[in-house]
């Protein structure tokens, strides 16, 4: 019984580790650390592949080593990929943080995001038959008006809303 409860201690005790790992990617991948967690990785593969030689009897340990096995599998592959994102140089880290929104402040104009939320919204509360427009179509939309405006009226902040008209939703530009 009491190799039962120091064998379930190392599958917790990995279980941490890898949580601990998997934090650490996040700050590694978002550029808070400098340097990949290398050798906390290696140390959790070695104590992997020890009790993948092991024959484990009981169900209930095999059951949580193969889920631990496989979720840190998945996670070197997704982390791998990442990796080899940014050596080619094609990841861009997330590290911008949105401002948090203030419904007290109506004139500040919508993110891009926000923007396309409320054409999703206005679009589904207008029941259209077409679908709406892709992601994609809308930001080349967007930028081709703020380029239009600019061109007009120089350079002038423009506030861009959602508004239903005739059925429809339409977009909206406003000279502040």
């Amino acid at each position: 019984m009491d190799e039962r409860r120091v064998f379930k201690k190392k599958l917790d005790d990995i279980a941490l580790e890898l949580r601990e790992l998997e934090l650490l990617y996040e700050r590694y991948f978002s550029g808070e650390e400098k340097r990949e967690p290398l050798k906390q990785r290696t140390e959790i593969e070695r104590k992997l592949r020890a009790l993948a030689t092991r024959r484990i009897i009981k169900t209930d340990h095999r059951f949580l080593f193969d889920s631990l096995s496989s979720r840190y599998h998945t996670y070197a592959t997704q982390w791998n990929r990442i990796q080899r994102l940014i050596d080619e140089g094609k990841y861009h880290r997330h590290t911008e943080r949105r401002p948090a929104k203030t419904a007290a402040d109506p004139a500040k104009a919508l993110p891009s995001d926000d923007l396309y939320e409320n054409l999703l919204r206005a679009h589904q509360s207008c029941a259209l038959k077409t679908p709406p427009p892709g992601r994609s179509q809308f930001d080349a939309y967007l930028e081709k008006q703020k380029a239009q405006i600019l061109e007009k009226y120089g350079k002038q902040n423009v506030e861009f809303r959602i508004v239903i008209e005739n059925g429809k939703p339409k977009l909206r530009a406003k000279a502040k």
